[in-house]
């Protein structure tokens, strides 16, 4: 990799997904301070996934955070605002950041795979969002949540299914550069994030393999029949806050 192309912007830096985009409308629109779930709400979307671009267009100089300033003990919330004075002031380039982590771990961390795996699983677990008790998510309702949040992501994701043969098509790797000098790392960071999410979502489902860029521009996730959740059934689930209150309330 030439040295001078780590410090340059990402070609594509200026423009924004469709999800991202959303989320900075609504504050423009609003022309006020709003928090997480306000705008969560306000897009319908998990309340994770908007912190995740909420923080990106903060770093990007599109928005701008506070915490909220009230009586109340605890930490405050983070109140968000359309940045009205330059939209494009404060942009940051995370390109040689993303490069020396990815290059760190892949030649210091003893197994960098299946480190990488691990760190994209608890990503995966804190995106995705389960299902209520004694709801069971079925495969098409998994893989439908899989594809939002690869969207969200920015990787234009597609649902191809033939017979029992189930795959996403990764249309986009919004992490190109860094994931073909460092496929050990960030490709499996990637596996990780999707067995995690269908993870948390009690899922059928998992990625059992992942073909990084069999074209420039895509690679294929390849979804089987999840044995974990088999597992899983027959053991009690942890119950949930809500479930834990109830119980407390009828002792």
């Amino acid at each position: 990799m030439k040295r001078q192309h780590l410090t340059d912007l990402d070609p594509a830096s200026g423009t924004l997904g469709e999800s991202r985009s959303r989320v900075l409308e609504i504050l423009q629109d609003v022309g006020a301070q709003l928090g997480v779930n306000e705008v969560a709400a306000k897009l319908s979307l998990h309340p994770n996934t908007v912190r995740f671009h909420l923080d990106a267009l903060v770093a990007s100089g599109l928005v701008d955070s506070e915490p909220e300033e009230n009586d109340l003990r605890g930490r405050p919330r983070m109140l968000y605002s359309a940045n009205a004075n330059n939209a494009s002031a404060g942009r940051r380039n995370y390109r040689l950041l993303a490069e020396i982590l990815a290059s760190s771990m892949g030649a210091q961390v003893s197994h960098p795979r299946e480190a990488s795996i691990n760190a994209g699983q608890e990503w995966g677990h804190y995106l995705g969002e389960g299902p209520p008790p004694f709801k069971r998510v079925d495969a098409d309702e998994a893989t439908e949540r899989l594809v939002s949040t690869m969207e969200d992501i920015g990787f234009a994701p597609e649902a191809v299914t033939r017979g029992r043969r189930r795959r996403v098509l990764l249309h986009r790797c919004p992490f190109r550069e860094v994931a073909q000098e460092h496929p050990e790392v960030v490709c499996s960071i990637h596996l990780g994030l999707m067995n995690g999410l269908l993870a948390e979502l009690d899922a059928p489902l998992q990625v059992d393999q992942l073909d990084a860029f069999v074209e420039p521009s895509q690679c294929v996730a390849s979804l089987s029949r999840s044995t974990a959740r088999a597992e899983r059934s027959n053991r009690p689930r942890r119950a949930t806050g809500s479930a834990r209150a109830a119980s407390d309330a009828l002792a």
